[in-house]
C-alpha cells in the first residue's frame, strides 16, 4: 500500500515585512495564492525513514532529515507513538529554493501522506498546528486556495480569489529565505519599518478576478533584497513586462519570478519571449487558485 499526494506552489501577491522581532522572525501580511505547479509525495511503508526525488533539480533536494518532509513524517509518528517507518518518494516539480514554497509544500505533502497511510484521521486542526511547527509556509501549503497569512505567515485566514493566470521564470540557482530577510533587515536599518497590514485593495482585486486591477496592486516588500542579493533579476522581470506581462515582482523570497498575465494566450507568448530571452533557466505556466494538499486516488 502506498498513499500520494499532489500539492500546489505559492505566489504571494502581498508580502509586507514588518521588522526584525526578537525570536529573530518578522511578522508578515502574508497575502497567499496556491498556483497550478505541482509537487507529489508518495508514502510508502519501509523498515525506516528514507527520501528519494526525482524531476527537475532533484539533486538539490536533501535526502536526509533536514528534508521537510523527513521532518513532517517524524513529527507525526512522534505524536502518534509510533516509529517513522516509511519511505518518501518526492515527485518535484516547483522550483528548488525558488520563493515558491517548494520544501514546505513536500513537507504538507508527506505530512498527509503519512496520516493517510498510518490510519491515524488526525484532525485538521492539529494538522495545521504541527504545518506551523515545521514552518511559516508550511500551513498554507495543506490550505491552497488563496489565504492572509499573519505572524510569521503561519496564521490563515481564508480569502476570495478569482481565477488568474501566471508564467513563473525560474532563475538559475537558489536564494536562501533567511539570506534574503537578512538582506532587508540591512536595507531598512536606518528606516522605521511600519507593521504589516495587507492591503483592502490588493484584497478586493484579488477577490474580483479582474486582472488588471490585480496587478496595480502587486507587492512584495523582500524584492529589493532578492534583487540586491541577485541583481540580474531586474532583467528578468524586464523581459516579461516587455514581453505583455500585466505586472511582475519577485516570488516570494526570490529567485523565481511572477508574471500576472491576463489569459491563457498571453502566458504562452509572455512565457516564450521569457525562454528566448536568456535571462531565466526555464518558465512554468500556471493557473490559481489551486486546491491544497490533496490525497490523489489509488
Amino acid at each position: 500500500m502506498s498513499v500520494t499526494v499532489r500539492v500546489p506552489a505559492k505566489v504571494n501577491v502581498q508580502l509586507a515585512v514588518g521588522a526584525a522581532r526578537p525570536d529573530g522572525f518578522h511578522d508578515l501580511a502574508n497575502v497567499f495564492l496556491a498556483v497550478s505547479l505541482y509537487d507529489e509525495v508518495t508514502a510508502t511503508p519501509a523498515d525506516e525513514l528514507t527520501v528519494t526525488c526525482t524531476g527537475p533539480d532533484a539533486d538539490k533536494v536533501p535526502l536526509d532529515r533536514t528534508n521537510l518532509a523527513a521532518r513532517a513524517a517524524e513529527v507525526l509518528a512522534a505524536r502518534a507513538g509510533l516509529a517513522p517507518a516509511v519511505h518518501l518518494h518526492i515527485a518535484k516539480n516547483i522550483p528548488v529554493a525558488g520563493g515558491m514554497a517548494g520544501g514546505s509544500a513536500d513537507g504538507a505533502a508527506a505530512l498527509l501522506a503519512c496520516d493517510a497511510l498510518w490510519g491515524l484521521d488526525t484532525p485538521h486542526a492539529e494538522l495545521l498546528e504541527i504545518c506551523a511547527e515545521l514552518g511559516s509556509d508550511v500551513p498554507f501549503s495543506l490550505v491552497g486556495g488563496a489565504a492572509l497569512g499573519t505572524g510569521r505567515g503561519e496564521l490563515l485566514t481564508p480569502v476570495e480569489a478569482g481565477a488568474f493566470h501566471w508564467v513563473f521564470a525560474v532563475a538559475d540557482g537558489g536564494l536562501s529565505t533567511p539570506a534574503v530577510f537578512r538582506e532587508f533587515d540591512r536595507l531598512t536599518a536606518d528606516t522605521t519599518v511600519p507593521a504589516p497590514e495587507a492591503s483592502p485593495e490588493l484584497l478586493a482585486a484579488l477577490a474580483s478576478g479582474d486582472p488588471d486591477r490585480l496587478a496595480a496592486r502587486l507587492a512584495n516588500d523582500l524584492q529589493p533584497a532578492a534583487l540586491s542579493l541577485r541583481p540580474q533579476l531586474a532583467r528578468t522581470l524586464a523581459a516579461g513586462t516587455d514581453a505583455g506581462a500585466l505586472a511582475a515582482l519577485v516570488s516570494g523570497s526570490g529567485p523565481t519570478t511572477a508574471f500576472l498575465v491576463r489569459d491563457e494566450e498571453a502566458a504562452r507568448k509572455v512565457a516564450a519571449a521569457l525562454d528566448a530571452s536568456g535571462t531565466c533557466r526555464a518558465t512554468r505556466v500556471a493557473a490559481a487558485p489551486a486546491p491544497g494538499a490533496t490525497v490523489l486516488p489509488s
